[in-house]
């Protein structure tokens, strides 16, 4: 483990390791959301039908902004909204289908392959990328497309455009006439974040800094992260950023579900007392007896001898929340790559496995 002392609290010492300015990309998520939004403002699209389902087709860090949106707006989206992770779109679409397809890189081979059956199946079709293949596709069939410029991404990875990803896609489904955002939501959002970067950036010590405070209970363990309702999709943001920048054996856990059977599992193996710990992510705006649950939850863990670590959000909406947890965990698994003295950036294993798989032929 890295000295904390001389790499969390010094900008010198973190850029000797962060070789490609992830933290440029942490610092600067509330200036992705404006940014996405004065950016989608002028994109026009008229249904030619109506729109009666919704599918995202994307993978990885490019699908993360349709989990927070399906997560977040459950109870007012009045359409079917679906996530494909996979080469095939659903049997269901028709004309009558949005299929937004979202790849960060424009290239992503399972996306590219959902973009023709779109095609061949005459939905309605949007694109949000940074180029390659898809913005070309989008641009010869005229389809409304938000094209990422990511200034405020420097680090380039995709996992960390959340907040381009999460308000472009608002944006288009806005467009649409699926979903309505309005700047004042945006200012606001973004004023969270920042108050959440401020709290937690690197000139803020560790005893009152809550995102070094939680790195440190992460490090050499296995985090869970627990959330309920509209959070879920964040929390899938943050255990993929945990497990790409961290590289760590990150996951998440969804009350009321681990309720009904993962307690059971917390006894074996008898490795969990020392190698897990949970990070409790509770909200004022769950569902009042998720926040029971959550409470009941903690206690469950903690006779289980396995650590906890609660976080208390603060931000007054639903919105706003999903961003202060992004915010505040996207520093955590940054600092915790400082302790563990790594690159957050590179994801060997990943592009190593695109590569071998770029050499074999289709079946």
């Amino acid at each position: 483990m890295s000295d904390l002392t001389t790499v969390l609290d010094s900008r010198e010492a973190i850029a000797i390791l962060d070789k490609s300015n992830m933290l440029g990309s942490v610092e600067s998520l509330h200036k992705q959301l404006s940014h996405a939004w004065e950016a989608t403002e002028k994109i026009e699209f008229a249904p030619s039908a109506k729109i009666t389902q919704v599918v995202v087709a994307g993978m990885g860090g490019s699908a993360l902004g349709a989990d927070v949106i399906k997560s977040l707006y459950k109870t007012e989206l009045d359409v079917s909204f679906d996530i494909v992770r996979d080469y095939s779109l659903p049997a269901y679409v028709s004309e009558n289908t949005l299929v937004i397809l979202a790849s960060y890189s424009g290239t992503t081979e399972e996306i590219v392959a959902c973009a023709q059956e779109a095609i061949d199946k005459k939905a309605q079709i949007m694109v949000i990328a940074a180029g390659g293949t898809l913005i070309e596709l989008a641009e010869k069939h005229h389809w409304a497309h938000y094209q990422i410029d990511p200034t405020y991404n420097p680090s380039a990875q995709p996992r960390m455009a959340i907040g381009y990803a999460v308000f472009g896609m608002i944006c288009l489904l806005g467009k649409a006439g699926i979903l309505s955002l309005t700047k004042a939501e945006v200012d606001q959002v973004a004023g969270v974040i920042q108050t959440t970067v401020e709290a937690s950036g690197v000139e803020v010590p560790q005893e009152s800094n809550p995102a070094k405070l939680l790195a440190y209970a992460m490090y050499d363990k296995r985090p869970i992260f627990v959330i309920a309702g509209f959070l879920e999709g964040a929390g899938h943001v943050v255990a993929n950023q945990c497990n790409e920048n961290a590289k760590a054996y990150a996951d998440y856990k969804v009350i009321p579900e681990l309720n009904h059977h993962l307690m059971e599992g917390l006894r074996f193996p008898s490795s969990n007392k020392s190698t897990h710990v949970f990070v409790l992510i509770n909200s004022a705006l769950y569902h009042p007896r998720c926040q029971v649950r959550m409470k009941l939850t903690q206690t469950i863990i903690e006779a289980n001898h396995i650590e906890t670590m609660k976080l208390e959000l603060q931000a007054p909406t639903k919105l706003a929340q999903v961003f202060e947890t992004i915010a505040l965990v996207g520093f955590a698994g940054f600092y915790l790559s400082m302790i563990e003295g790594i690159d957050p950036s590179p994801i060997p294993f990943v592009d190593t496995f695109k590569d071998e798989l770029a050499k074999v032929k289709s079946m």
